[in-house]
């Protein structure tokens, strides 16, 4: 692995701090982007044990990802890999009782944050012939589940954006690949009933829920090399509990 360089969004809690941990041991020069938090990022980057800086931006906003990647590449050099995991908050509730413009907010959140980056990553990429752009999406985009119709409808946005964007980017060396966790043990899901987490378990063929460092490994994998025969792809990481 030459020293190529990754961008993660939301990288300073929860999976995207297990993606950067990740990346650092496969050898990349890491920039951690956090939108609020920078003493927590810093932690994960230098408990990561790699080279690399933390980087504070709104991954919604055009604005402040293209200053933001400016800013990478003066420090650290070109971004090779772009990870996607900046979390969009959502709505729970039925679907038809969601108030529009919170629905809306996460549709265009979770689209915008994506675009964002790949607009202001994609471009040098495809000039150097070589890139990864994987995306955190989430196997609710596929397999429903009461209550989460915002957050599965922006997910499935997020997925068929990745599709095209493989077609699109392949001929130029470029893969765009979509890793799904299902229900993993962060800080973001330590609100949810442990009787909930014990079914959701028991249900698993291997018998567990994930946990950070279970998707970090799958993302590391899609940014190497052994993946350059990948692309176009919907990885569902749960354990088994949904196949496609």
């Amino acid at each position: 692995m030459q020293r190529r360089l990754a961008l993660v969004t939301g990288g300073s809690r929860g999976i995207g701090a297990a993606i950067v941990r990740a990346l650092a041991e496969q050898g990349f020069k890491v920039a951690v982007n956090y939108l609020v938090n920078e003493d927590r990022a810093r932690r994960v980057l230098a408990e990561s044990g790699g080279e690399g800086a933390v980087f504070q931006a709104d991954a919604r906003d055009h604005g402040a990802v293209a200053a933001m990647v400016e800013a990478v590449e003066r420090a650290l050099g070109p971004v090779d890999v772009a990870v996607h995991n900046a979390a969009v908050s959502f709505p729970m509730g039925p679907f038809h009782a969601l108030p529009w413009r919170e629905v809306q907010a996460k549709l265009e959140g979770e689209l915008g944050a994506f675009h964002a980056l790949c607009a202001h990553t994609g471009p040098g990429m495809v000039g150097r012939g070589w890139g990864r752009i994987v995306a955190v999406s989430s196997t609710l985009s596929r397999f429903a589940h009461e209550g989460f119709g915002a957050h599965a409808a922006a997910k499935a946005a997020l997925d068929g954006a990745c599709r095209v964007l493989a077609r699109e980017l392949g001929p130029h060396g470029v893969t765009v690949n979509v890793v799904a966790p299902g229900l993993v043990d962060t800080d973001a899901t330590a609100h949810q009933p442990v009787e909930m987490k014990q079914a959701v378990a028991r249900a698993t063929p291997l018998r567990r829920i994930g946990q950070p460092e279970d998707i970090g490994a799958v993302v590391a994998f899609l940014c190497s090399d052994e993946a350059r025969w990948i692309t176009g792809q919907y990885l569902p990481v749960n354990g088994g509990l949904h196949t496609v």
